[in-house]
């Protein structure tokens, strides 16, 4: 029986998620990765959208070590699998690999916002909006 739970992250934080198209019902969670706080050096501001984004989402909220978050949830879910949406991070495909240590992670393609094939920066909200605004309008 197939009984996932949501990885839900910062590059497609939405309810469209293509992880909550294909699992409507399954738990989600999203873990604010302390790791990626510090070396991002992350605003208030930018961490305050963002929390502000997960109050109208169906989702556990939790701090720490992503990976071991991701699988802490699994466990008390009961879950079998991890289902999210693909990112470009870096991070991402470790934090991937650590989680495949103890469940499969169904990686799905969310539909991009833009279609723009060459080097957005991603660290700050403005410059990747000068590059996609001109894809989007």
């Amino acid at each position: 029986m197939n009984n996932p739970i949501i990885w839900l992250h910062g590059d497609c934080l939405s309810p469209q998620s293509p992880a909550f198209q294909a699992h409507p019902e399954a738990p989600a969670i999203w873990v604010w990765d302390d790791a990626l706080i510090d070396e991002w050096q992350l605003s208030l501001k930018r961490m305050v959208f963002i929390y502000e984004c997960l109050l109208e989402l169906p989702i556990v909220i939790r701090r720490g070590n992503v990976a071991a978050e991701v699988i802490a949830f699994a466990k008390e879910s009961g879950a079998n699998q991890v289902v999210t949406a693909e990112s470009p991070s870096p991070r991402f495909e470790e934090i991937c690999r650590e989680i495949r240590q103890l469940y499969p992670v169904e990686v799905l393609p969310p539909e991009p916002f833009v279609r723009y094939d060459g080097y957005i920066d991603l660290k700050r909200f403005s410059r990747y909006w000068r590059v996609a605004e001109k894809y989007v309008f």
